[in-house]
């Protein structure tokens, strides 16, 4: 029953996102204090990365590292390049220019396996450039949004560093730890892991949208259209360069979805605890948009 249930919860995740951002924007008062608990909820869903990491995934590395170190190269320069040209281009106003960056700053989301596999990509390099580029998150990310946020707001590289470490690396390793510690336990919570990331992110997305009701009504059509561009810019560019790299095609379609494909949540999290509450409305626009575009390039991928 409870692998149905995180079937189904996985199967309808659009639509609880959809539902999310609808009760933030009928309930704006009361989800807004779920901000405070952003970081929190960001935390249980590493928690679940932690207890499902297996040693055997980073395999790859040691098979195939060209590929791996390839896709994470990528993650971490056309993402955060391509939001820095949007802000510049675009001119966008300072909150918004930060959580812009700020997506572009993180590593790849989880969900991006998911689209690997629906795609017919090699899944396996899929999880290894997840898991590697969000080892790699609390010192990239932190240095990224310095070099490429700082002309619009002050940012500080020690407290965005410790902020990653907290919400990423320690739970993460918690939960690795308690997997090795209690199989079986672990085994059963890692199948209840997709209901439980649903309704955080759900949270966190609604919290976002209650909190920022007024500046998305405002700019709104801005924000979603620089989203949707980095968005496929993302999954483009991440194809292109894997083409030029010469890599086959299922290693092409799985770097392409990994580049395109980013920690949204981590980005509203950043954005909550060190910026302008607008910030995160970027980060959370993200979420939804790439759990519609990623399934939709993974069945088109599957069909050819």
């Amino acid at each position: 029953m409870l692998t149905k249930v995180s079937r189904f919860a996985t199967n309808t995740f659009l639509f609880w996102m959809l539902l999310a951002a609808i009760i933030g924007f009928v309930f704006p008062a009361q989800l807004a204090t779920v901000s405070q608990f952003v970081p929190y909820l960001l935390g249980i869903v590493m928690l679940g990365m932690g207890l499902t990491i297996d040693p055997k995934d980073f395999k790859i590395i040691f098979q195939a590292p060209r590929a791996v170190i390839i896709g994470v190269i990528l993650q971490y320069t056309i993402m955060p390049i391509t939001a820095f040209a949007i802000a510049k281009i675009f001119n966008l106003p300072p909150e918004i220019a930060i959580g812009v960056i700020l997506v572009g700053c993180c590593p790849g989301g989880t969900s991006s396996n998911v689209m690997s596999y629906l795609a017919n990509a090699n899944v396996a390099l899929s999880v290894a450039i997840t898991s590697v580029s969000t080892l790699l998150a609390p010192i990239i990310t932190p240095a990224l949004i310095f070099l490429f946020a700082n002309q619009w707001l002050e940012v500080s590289f020690g407290s965005m560093l410790w902020s990653v470490v907290q919400v990423v690396l320690i739970p993460i390793i918690i939960g690795f730890v308690l997997q090795k510690l209690f199989k079986n336990l672990a085994t059963t919570t890692a199948t209840a892991l997709p209901i439980v990331s649903v309704v955080a992110i759900s949270l966190i997305l609604a919290s976002v949208v209650g909190g920022s009701k007024s500046q998305i009504l405002q700019t709104g059509l801005l924000i979603f259209g620089v989203v949707i561009l980095h968005n496929i810019i993302g999954y483009a560019l991440g194809y292109t360069f894997a083409k030029l790299f010469k890599l086959d095609r299922a290693d092409k379609k799985a770097v392409s979805i990994e580049v395109g494909m980013q920690n949204s949540g981590l980005a509203v999290s950043l954005a909550t605890v060190h910026f302008n509450p607008l910030a995160a409305v970027p980060g959370a626009v993200f979420s939804l948009i790439h759990n519609i575009s990623g399934p939709i390039l993974a069945r088109y991928w599957s069909k050819k």
